[in-house]
């Protein structure tokens, strides 16, 4: 819950807000979602929360009140060779400048991310999905949409774990990576990926 949304800030001055969140730029496998979220001016929902503080169930049933509720909301998919080509960082930025410049509002927060090349005055906030009811929102429909394509992969590769864990190097992810080898779903410029193909090459 938050306590006094950052939104309320502009809102009080009739200003309409975007707030912009992601998931996955830690996973060495599957793609990054960014996602932005504009909520009518004095919209409330107390469950709404940072999307890591909550629960599947809770995420899956949040994410269609979100899109429900709001004005507009986005959600890009960023596929793993534009992370390899661009980096993490860069792609991250982009999908956020890119939602940001199509979206009709007033005033755009971002979850601690520059957005140097965007329309609109803007605000980057550190830990913004605990300060921010609009980045909240986005960090739950990034994650949640991200996860539902984890679980798909993982229905064609069960053998990786896909979705147990998303995609991030844990043990057994590593384990497996090196059973059974890469797919294209692997960032290859991700250190564990990286170095089981530089292996393979001698």
């Amino acid at each position: 819950m938050l306590d006094r949304p950052l939104e309320h800030d502009y809102w009080d001055q009739n200003q309409s807000v975007l707030g912009m969140d992601e998931a996955g730029r830690g996973p060495i496998a599957g793609p990054l979602m960014v996602a932005g979220v504009i909520f009518p001016k004095g919209y409330q929902n107390v469950l709404i929360d940072d999307s890591k503080k909550l629960s599947e169930k809770k995420r899956e049933k949040l994410f269609k009140i979100i899109i429900q509720d709001a004005l507009y909301y986005q959600i890009l998919v960023v596929d793993e060779k534009t992370i390899d080509r661009k980096n993490i960082y860069r792609a991250t930025q982009e999908a956020m400048m890119e939602i940001a410049n199509k979206a009709q509002c007033d005033f755009v927060l971002s979850d601690a991310m520059p957005l140097p090349d965007i329309d609109k005055p803007y605000q980057a906030i550190v830990k913004g999905d605990q300060k921010s009811l609009s980045i909240a929102a986005a960090s739950i429909l990034a994650k949640v949409t991200r996860d539902r394509w984890m679980k798909k992969l993982d229905e064609m590769y069960p053998q990786y774990g896909l979705a147990k864990h998303k995609g991030y190097p844990t043990k057994a992810h590593i384990e497996a990576l090196n059973k059974y080898g890469l797919q294209d779903f692997y960032r290859r410029s991700y250190g564990p990926v990286k170095k089981l193909e530089e292996i393979r090459l001698f």
